[in-house]
């Protein structure tokens, strides 16, 4: 390993404290004792690992560190100390670096394979403030719980629960399995089994011992077992309206139970758009049954138990946001979740596919984004996950309308389904107007190469096209797009004036509903820019009025439009 140069001392130092950098000061051998050091050690191997600088202040400013063994501080020693007070023993790499006349002592730390804590039973963890600066914080025992599960790949739902017996489950709770069974995509050879049987094929019973397991518990216990083996098992919904909270509901009842709650609360309060293409009337839900119960399942299956806290379910007129305690299962990150699935537990996620609640466990999320994408809707947004809770938000504003007769007329000509990376590329396009690879690709997070290949698809397929060479080149859709899309009767001219363009895309508002400043700039042949003044000028004039924010944002009919006017 090559040694670090006090320039890269001075680079840690200036770029201040982060999740994988921590600064102790260290002038006088009274500002930092062995225990200070071995603390902060097991708090960055209890996060993504990094760098220790002794000799610190918290401000970055370099002070040195006092020499700690006689006329010096020993690396060597250093390293010891920490390797023989932390458990399991954490090996670090101790180099003491001169900058501008002071010495520095490095540590750089590995994560951890596991928790890890001091000799003297302390566990720190690294965590994030509220304002994003890091901390030092104490890991709580059900961390350290869950944590050890996942490095072990220890199913939770597989843990017996010591004490439990048959008469703490709930026959009402077995005979709602069978139902779900008997239904729909359920497993039917389970919908006749018996409580034993059924506990046997869903692995809730150990076979060496007989004993029942906390699945068994979550799935088919009665209330009072439920509170007492795995009191974390709670799901709050909320409705909000105009600001105002007008249900509010906690529910503390068996996984399949709580799935059919919700679901029910949802659909009393679902709501349609309708469609006219051609004959046919079209229903657009703002919260599709198959939508709402991938988002449902996947937030109970793939919860941390051990955590602490509810299924937190908030509705309002624009959105459904779903939070569930525990971050993402190991593995999984912003990057991959649409790709990638490794459930928490594969005992719940199995019981949930035989009950028929989702079609196969690893492709909630992909067809969720598959679904929204054909209503017209933005994608679901997890962005919004950290190290605490996954957050998923679903869009239950308006449609786009206007691609949701593109994907019928493209699919009824063509006799098969849009590909999901056709979808999402489509959509961007048309949500936010011309972009360049680079920009495409970091908002789909996905690699340039493949991207490349699938706009490449598109294009000979007449639905996008290039202007521009090199990194430049901007791909936008076609006007073959919007033909399908049946927008093609208005007429796109190069130099129209400022009232043909404010009549385009009025004209074009009462015959779709609403228009996105990316479509009045195609429609109108303007810039982005150009088109946000025409737009400005229509909604001074009270003619239209802004509704949503950023990618959301669109433009309907004033309310309060004169008796005559559409609106």
């Amino acid at each position: 390993m090559d040694s670090v140069t006090p320039d890269e001392v001075r680079r840690i130092a200036t770029g201040g404290e982060t999740f994988t950098a921590e600064f102790k000061r260290g002038r006088r051998l009274k500002d930092l004792n062995d225990t200070d050091i071995v603390n902060a050690v097991v708090c960055l191997a209890n996060g993504h690992g990094g760098v220790l600088l002794l000799g610190v202040e918290d401000s970055g400013e370099i002070t040195g560190l006092q020499p700690r063994h006689g006329a010096r501080t020993d690396p060597d020693r250093l390293r010891a100390l920490i390797l023989n007070n932390t458990e399991p023993a954490v090996v670090t790499t101790v180099e003491v670096v001169t900058v501008d006349g002071v010495d520095v002592a490095v540590v750089t730390v590995e994560p951890g394979l596991g928790p890890v804590g001091s000799k003297s039973g302390v566990f720190l963890r690294r965590s994030t403030k509220a304002d994003g600066s890091p901390e030092c914080v104490p890991y709580r025992v059900h961390e350290i719980i869950s944590a050890g599960l996942s490095i072990q790949g220890r199913d939770y739902a597989e843990t017996v629960a010591r004490g439990l017996t048959r008469d703490h489950l709930d026959g009402g709770e077995f005979d709602r399995f069978r139902r779900l069974c008997a239904l729909g995509k359920g497993d039917r050879g389970l919908a006749d089994a018996s409580d034993d049987e059924i506990l046997r094929a869903l692995r809730l019973v150990r076979p060496d011992s007989g004993e029942l397991t906390l699945g068994a518990v979550l799935l088919f216990g009665t209330e009072a077992a439920l509170n007492a083996h795995v009191p974390t098992a709670e799901v709050s919904f909320q409705e909000m309206r105009g600001g105002q909270i007008v249900a509010d509901e906690q529910i503390r009842v068996p996984l399949l139970r709580a799935a059919e709650r919700i679901k029910d609360l949802i659909e009393v309060r679902n709501s349609e758009q309708e469609l006219m293409l051609g004959l046919y009337r079209v229903s657009i839900p703002r919260l599709p049954g198959g939508i709402v119960r991938e988002a449902l399942a996947n937030a109970i299956v793939h919860r941390d138990y051990s955590e602490l806290g509810p299924i937190s379910i908030h509705l309002t007129e624009d959105h459904l946001r779903i939070a569930s305690p525990g971050g993402f299962p190991p593995g999984i990150t912003l990057d991959n979740v649409f790709e990638d699935s490794r459930p928490r537990s594969v005992v719940l996620a199995d019981a949930f596919k035989r009950a028929g609640i989702v079609d196969r466990y690893g492709r909630g999320v992909p067809e969720m984004y598959r679904g929204l994408l054909r209503l017209g809707r933005s994608g679901p947004d997890y962005t919004g996950t950290n190290d605490k809770a996954v957050i998923l938000t679903v869009p239950t504003s308006d449609s786009d309308l206007e691609m949701v007769r593109f994907i019928i007329e493209q699919e009824e000509s063509t006799g098969t389904s849009i590909p999901l990376r056709h979808l999402r590329i489509l959509h961007e396009l048309k949500a936010t107007g011309p972009a360049v690879l680079v920009e495409l690709a970091t908002a789909l997070r996905t690699p340039e190469a493949p991207l490349r290949s699938e706009i490449a698809r598109l294009t000979e397929m007449g639905l996008v096209e290039p202007r521009g060479n090199g990194r430049g080149r901007r791909y936008h859709l076609t006007a073959a797009f919007y033909r399908t899309a049946q927008a093609s009767a208005y007429v796109r001219l190069r130099d129209t004036d400022p009232i043909q363009q404010e009549q385009m895309v009025l004209s074009y508002v009462d015959h779709f509903g609403s228009i996105t400043r990316s479509k009045a700039a195609e429609l109108c042949r303007l810039s982005p820019q150009q088109a946000r003044v025409v737009l400005r000028r229509l909604v001074e004039s009270g003619e239209l009025e802004l509704r949503g924010e950023r990618r959301g944002s669109h433009y309907i009919r004033r309310r309060s439009t004169p008796a005559g006017m559409s609106t």
